[in-house]
């Protein structure tokens, strides 16, 4: 399942601060913040999503994220992949840096990754 950009948005405001409650997630939101409504309409959506949790106090809700940052981008980059590369990481690599304007830099960072992902599979 998937968010929208809205719902990343508030995710993204989530996941830096680990557990937060409605008040700490509208002070994350820059000028214009968006009413109380529409967060409180979000995390429900969320919630019934599967995305978020949260521990009741009284009137108040401590949300907290049930799926990680890395997880949900992996589901994400591995779906690009799936619907635009054919499901070949390869196309996907080769795209990526052929297209992005890596720097030498970068382009060398990459290679030692993937130099590095090639040693641990050595048997």
């Amino acid at each position: 399942m998937k968010l929208s950009p809205t719902e990343e948005t508030l995710m993204q405001h989530l996941w830096n601060r680990e557990r937060a409650f409605m008040k700490d997630l509208l002070e994350a939101y820059d000028d214009p913040k968006p009413a109380a409504t529409t967060v409180a309409t979000l995390l429900k959506r969320m919630t019934d999503k599967g995305f978020v949790g949260y521990r009741e106090y009284g009137n108040s809700r401590e949300y907290y994220a049930l799926v990680s940052r890395d997880d949900y981008f992996a589901k994400h980059v591995k779906g690009l992949i799936t619907n635009f590369f054919n499901n070949s990481a390869a196309q996907f690599a080769s795209f990526f840096t052929t297209q992005a304007d890596l720097s030498k830099e970068e382009l060398e960072t990459l290679k030692a990754m993937i130099d590095d992902q090639l040693q641990k599979k050595q048997p």
